[in-house]
């Protein structure tokens, strides 16, 4: 009985003793505001849709499953996991990094609607082509399809006459028109080509007081959000810069998302800012109608600290005042569960016959089913995104408990940050004996010779400096660092944000085992 208590009140107190030691990140300040970034973390491409008083948004995951994250609010603040729309990809064998793979593609900017009952996703994968996935709820489960015509970048519209339209492209913007199926029942109809510079893309489309709103961006580091409108789906549309924001820091380059319009009458947009090494950050800013046009932010510029959204339907005074609870995102891991916490995802498609939590209860075993040569080429990689420290000085680390016993000759396993370039700190069996080596993008830099089989691996790493390393012991108290450090970046060959990875890959004989204790982020 006084364990459960003891449980109880630390769950209640949680959210406040990580705000207390530098742990907690979320964007909501307690106090009716929040600050953004709205979630410091990899999540772009967003589109944000209203269901009843839920807020869903999608995102992009690329070559990362389960994949197409879907995250739900009730405050457009405070965020959580929902579901993954795709468990996996089997639609061809790059996603099973079978002598091939898909870095820097896969999945892209997903259109997501509800209509009629019915949740709706939208996407391409450059190789693969168009897919549409379907739930009657968001939680799922989702049915996916292979459509015979991939639409780039889309933006899915369900018109108020029962037409179904898309808007695409790059540069070039069209308008097709399709069935209940998303099959095309028409040409592409070019309606509008880019004339600020080149890139136009992300299209998402509205119709409000009696106009189209094509809202898209002219995408990059530096990215400029417009909305094109026009009295026909058809054009001719106008254009208009919403924001170009390039004051230097966290919403410089604000860019590509979605309109939403709150339960109040409210306006706002969630888009994204690139943000460095730990990747592409959604950024919520209000929006103000002034001549028919949505205007982003505050006199031009988007807004860092400002008053949360009012998420309440009008005439109900009292629910104005309605606190959400704070959410964090779960990042550490127990692997208690017997399952994968929603936080995770595997490099490409998992192999599921050689990653167990089965054989060994409280513990993931990833066992080697493929000699490779390198990470990059290893299946059953196990990913999770990093979240940024609103004190940027303040590093993200992630420490994990490894025992190395069921090893073969050749294996390597330990704890990664994967990009473009990437390193990790593992433990590598040869001759049977074993020693901890720290890699820097492909060099063996550092090693140490080790007995125990058990070991503890953390890296630290800051979206700010740019920088990671990496430290070992035997103890999980004092702590060694081995090698250099590697020097992070956002690299459009992976085209994902910078991940802390779980690994263990043979390079002469399949058939050795780890076992990973647990993860902890600090």
């Amino acid at each position: 009985m006084k364990k459960n208590i003891i449980l109880s009140l630390l769950f209640v107190l949680l959210p406040v003793l990580q705000s207390l030691f530098g742990q907690n990140i979320h964007s909501d300040n307690r106090n009716g505001t929040f600050t953004n970034p709205v979630i410091p973390a990899d999540f772009p491409d967003p589109d944000v849709i209203r269901a009843g008083d839920t807020y869903y948004m999608v995102t992009t995951t690329m070559f990362v499953f389960p994949g197409v994250t879907i995250l739900k609010s009730q405050d457009l603040v405070n965020w959580e996991y929902c579901s993954n729309a795709v468990p996996r990809f089997d639609y061809g064998k790059c996603y099973n990094l079978d002598s091939c793979n898909r870095y820097g593609h896969g999945q892209w900017a997903t259109s997501m609607k509800y209509h009629n009952g019915k949740f709706y996703l939208l996407f391409i994968t450059l190789n693969e082509g168009g897919f549409m996935c379907t739930a009657d709820k968001a939680e799922g489960p989702w049915k996916i399809t292979h459509l015979p015509k991939g639409f780039y970048d889309p933006g899915l519209f369900f018109d108020d006459d029962g037409k179904i339209y898309v808007a695409q492209g790059y540069g070039k913007i069209s308008i097709t028109e399709v069935n209940q199926n998303l099959e095309p029942v028409s040409k592409d109809s070019l309606v509008f080509t880019g004339d600020i510079r080149g890139g136009l893309e992300g299209t998402h489309v509205y119709k409000i007081n009696g106009y189209y709103y094509l809202y898209c961006t002219y995408g990059g580091v530096d990215g400029i959000q417009v909305a094109l409108r026009s009295k026909n789906i058809y054009g001719p549309y106008e254009q208009k810069v919403v924001i170009r924001d390039t004051t230097p820091g966290v919403t410089y380059g604000i860019h590509q998302g979605a309109l939403i319009h709150t339960q109040s009458g409210e306006w706002w947009t969630m888009l994204f800012v690139d943000s460095g090494p730990f990747g592409r950050f959604p950024s919520l800013q209000p929006v103000t109608w002034i001549d028919g046009w949505p205007m982003v932010g505050m006199d031009g510029k988007a807004v860092i600290t400002y008053k949360k959204p009012n998420v309440t339907y009008p005439n109900n005074p009292s629910g104005q005042d309605k606190k959400y609870p704070v959410l964090v995102f779960p990042a550490s891991d127990e692997f208690n569960s017997g399952k994968l916490g929603m936080q995770w995802g595997w490099n490409h498609n998992p192999d599921s016959a050689n990653w167990s939590f089965i054989q060994k209860k409280g513990v993931l075993r990833l066992t080697t089913g493929r000699v490779v040569s390198n990470l990059t080429q290893a299946p059953n990689t196990l990913t999770q995104r990093p979240f940024a420290h609103y004190d940027q000085s303040v590093p993200t680390s992630a420490v994990t408990k490894l025992n190395v016993s069921g090893m073969k000759d050749g294996d390597i396993a330990g704890l990664a940050v994967f990009q473009d370039p990437y390193a990790f700190i593992a433990v590598k069996q040869t001759n049977g004996k074993k020693q901890i080596i720290m890699v820097n993008n492909g060099e063996t830099v550092d090693s140490v010779s080790i007995k125990s089989s058990t070991v503890f691996l953390c890296t630290t790493a800051s979206n700010k400096t740019k920088k990671a390393g990496f430290e070992y012991s035997f103890d999980n108290k004092t702590f060694q660092p081995l090698g250099n450090e590697l020097l992070i970046r956002f690299s459009l060959k992976i085209f994902t944000g910078n991940k802390f990875c779980l690994f263990n890959y043979a390079t002469e004989k399949t058939g050795g085992h780890v076992d990973f204790d647990w993860f902890r982020v600090k």
